[in-house]
């Protein structure tokens, strides 16, 4: 009797010891999330956070969100699937996106990195404000196919999201709204700025470039850097880079715009990552860098609205020769962030 009493209270002291141990865990989960955190390397964000500040509530719920498939018309379907974080959430393997019922887009899936610092959404442009962003994908024909209503009444069905919304929001009505800004959480919290070349601008862990990335380093501010500019490494704009126009004639801003000046403009992808992104431009043609150095070098074309840059002195393109490559390849491996593709609080939980 002595013995199964001393083991019943063993047991219970064991209980209240995982208990415990579990309790603070959870405190030390809760206590490590320091919401939205500015690089030290990078400018002031564009998003309007004091509209819409990221709590650890409001995150989870944007993540949720952001990996839920009832998004679509037929709940296959989610924003993870075309942007998957492996890939820096890109669509890895693919020139164009495919959607719901496998129906192919016209454009390669953008990343979903650093969006607090952009002006302007997608390739094409037409979405200035990142609380409206994931309206397009939803109702998009060749991506979800969906539309709000049908959303806020599935999300409505499902037990955990009544709890979630009133956890980030207070209510637990869920509206378009509230959806929106959640999602938004969860994006602007998907900062990629732990790369090489984001230690060595910080001055962290005595990191220095080695002689091919100095030199490929020097190479980049020189043939590359006014379109994309440091920290980012994209200025954010709309430019013409000489791509002959696809089959489907995608004329990229001025589909948005309707302005002539505008035909055949894409947005300036950021270099970040490069190695997780592949294929690169709007649509994915190029497989490789070698790839988009034979363009810049001697592919381009004299389309209508060239950009400036890439026409002077009478002559088209980028000079590159082999080591200029080499080089530049050495640089741009700098930028890639192992961290942000591997984070388990971006991952689907």
């Amino acid at each position: 009797m002595k013995n199964k009493t001393f083991w019943m209270v063993m047991g219970g002291f064991c209980l209240f010891l995982y208990a415990c141990t579990k309790e603070a865990q959870i405190k030390e989960t809760v206590s490590n999330f320091l919401g939205f955190q500015k690089p030290a390397n990078f400018p002031s964000p564009v998003y309007k956070l004091e509209n819409n500040m990221v709590t650890e509530a409001g995150f989870r719920l944007g993540r949720s969100l952001f990996y839920e498939p009832r998004l679509s018309r037929n709940n296959t379907i989610s924003c993870g699937s075309c942007h998957i974080q492996s890939s820096a959430f890109t669509q890895h393997g693919h020139d164009v996106s495919h959607g719901i019922d496998d129906r192919l887009g016209t454009r390669n899936s953008p990343p979903i990195m650093n969006l607090a610092w952009n002006k302007a959404f997608m390739w094409g442009g037409g979405i200035y404000d990142l609380d409206l962003q994931p309206i397009a994908p939803i109702t998009t024909h060749e991506e979800m196919d969906e539309n709000l209503d049908n959303v806020m009444t599935k999300l409505r069905l499902v037990e955990k999201y009544p709890t979630m919304f009133k956890a980030a929001f207070g209510t637990e009505e869920i509206n378009t709204t509230r959806f929106l800004k959640a999602l938004s959480q969860f994006m602007v919290m998907c900062i990629s700025a732990n790369s090489k070349y984001d230690k060595v601008m910080r001055n962290e862990g005595g990191l220095s470039f080695t002689a091919d990335e100095q030199a490929g380093y020097a190479l980049f501010r020189t043939k590359c850097s006014s379109c994309h500019q440091e920290p980012l490494f994209t200025d954010g704009t709309f430019r013409n880079n000489g791509l002959a126009p696809s089959p489907i004639k995608d004329q990229g801003l001025y589909t948005a715009t309707l302005q002539e000046k505008d035909r055949y403009k894409f947005k300036v992808p950021s270099l970040r990552n490069l190695s997780y992104t592949a294929p690169y431009m709007h649509d994915g043609r190029f497989l490789t860098l070698n790839g988009v150095f034979d363009h810049y070098n001697a592919e381009l074309q004299q389309t209508v609205n060239l950009d400036p840059l890439l026409q002077q002195n009478g002559k088209l393109g980028i000079s590159l020769t082999a080591d200029d490559r080499t080089k530049l390849t050495a640089f741009l491996k700098t930028l890639e962030d192992a961290d942000f593709v591997t984070r388990k609080d971006l991952a689907e939980q």
